[in-house]
């Protein structure tokens, strides 16, 4: 019984919010319902936290497809100063 994938790649970015923001509600629902009382299958709360994660790496994504030359130039100025930082 596996579940089917997300396919975050033909969704608006209107759709996009709207399920971040329902996927992120239903983790913090079910992370207090398993503290409270327990839920049948703890992995669930795994594969939710990971579906957000997904979700924000999408958003991410496109919000990186769409920068000018001179932003791309500027975060990859600022990626290289915080490794040399580390």
């Amino acid at each position: 019984m596996a579940k089917e994938k997300l396919n975050l790649v033909d969704m608006t970015e209107d759709e996009l919010r709207s399920q971040l923001a329902s996927a992120e509600h239903e983790y913090q629902q079910m992370k207090f319902d398993h503290a409270a009382k327990g839920i049948a299958n703890p992995m669930e709360i795994r594969e939710l936290r990971r579906d957000v994660a997904r979700i924000l790496t999408e958003g991410r994504r496109r919000e990186i497809a769409v920068m000018t030359p001179e932003e791309l130039a500027m975060r990859t100025k600022l990626r290289a100063r915080r490794r040399k930082n580390r």
